[in-house]
């Protein structure tokens, strides 16, 4: 196991170079530049601001200057807000990011699970069909449309729930449910399709002979069986979280990495656009070798190759 792990750590290296270099040369094919916006700026000026964060100099040059800082570990300073250099703002808004993406997944997680085990246990009948069919409204309804039917409903009909804020449990609510929406509905999909496929094993037929009760047989010899393909779903999914969490943060205000991202992509704030891909870059991978190793703990009949 622990050669596999280092063997995959190494193939991040590549990946890494590749996504740092199509992302650096597709935001300057992108016209308009961070700076080409400000007001009342003369040429001059301009020309100066540009030379003091090396944009002046040729492109080529300018790739190979940010590779050699990025060995070093220096993604630089933001291009709009120099205050402070791009770790700095990673390092303050990317907790409240994998904060919203964990209340998602628990979402997710929360409610799609019960709901697959249910559909499958009572299997064409009314209660199956109900979870189904509202499953298939999750999945079909994305989360920039959910978000504001959410607010509309429960923050500005009700009043239950506020919006925009990110200080109190009552706050993350909105936000958490619209992201892992979409995901539970995925997941209970998923879990009612691989249960019914093990249930209908022979060794689960055995533990009914036996007599053990229908919910003894469902949760403690199907389940863990048929959660193989909810594992495999969670790498893409968490990703999916996390990239999805870009819209969410925007409806609901929430102050995380994922609004940042916007900012700076308007803003054409190279530097930061380049540190955010990055950070969300290692995280995907980082995701789907959890997924491989905890698979491969659930099934002892996977090797690390």
């Amino acid at each position: 196991m622990v050669q596999y792990v280092v063997r995959r750590l190494l193939i991040f290296i590549p990946v890494l170079f590749v996504v740092a270099t199509v992302t650096f040369f597709l935001i300057r094919l992108a016209p308009g530049g961070p700076f080409s916006s400000e007001k009342a700026v003369s040429d001059e000026a301009l020309r100066q601001i540009e030379a003091q964060y090396d944009l002046d100099a040729p492109l080529f040059a300018q790739y190979g200057k940010y590779l050699w800082n990025l060995l070093h570990g220096d993604l630089g300073p933001s291009l709009k807000r120099p205050n402070r250099s791009v770790i700095e703002w990673i390092l303050l808004k990317f907790p409240v990011s994998i904060e919203l993406g964990l209340y998602g997944l628990l979402v997710a997680l929360c409610l799609g699970l019960p709901a697959g085990i249910l559909a499958a246990w009572r299997q064409n009948t009314s209660t199956d069909y109900a979870v189904m069919s509202v499953a298939m409204i999750g999945i079909c309804v994305p989360n920039f449309v959910l978000g504001p039917l959410l607010v509309y409903v429960f923050a500005i009909r009700l009043g239950w729930l506020p919006v925009a804020l990110w200080e109190i449990p009552s706050d993350k609510i909105l936000p958490a449910v619209t992201l892992g929406a979409v995901y539970a509905a995925y997941i209970a999909r998923l879990t009612r399709a691989s249960l019914l496929e093990v249930i209908s094993q022979d060794y689960v037929r055995t533990a009914r002979a036996k007599g053990l009760s229908e919910p003894r047989v469902v949760l403690a010899h199907g389940l863990p069986n048929a959660l193989q393909p909810v594992v495999a779903f969670l790498g893409p999914a968490a990703a999916g979280l996390l990239t999805g969490s870009f819209v969410v943060e925007n409806i609901f205000g929430v102050p995380g990495l994922g609004s940042e991202f916007v900012n700076a992509a308007l803003n054409r704030d190279y530097t930061m656009i380049m540190g955010t891909v990055l950070v969300f870059a290692v995280l995907v991978m980082l995701f789907n070798l959890a997924v491989d190793l905890v698979q491969a703990w659930l099934d002892p009949r996977l090797r690390y190759e």
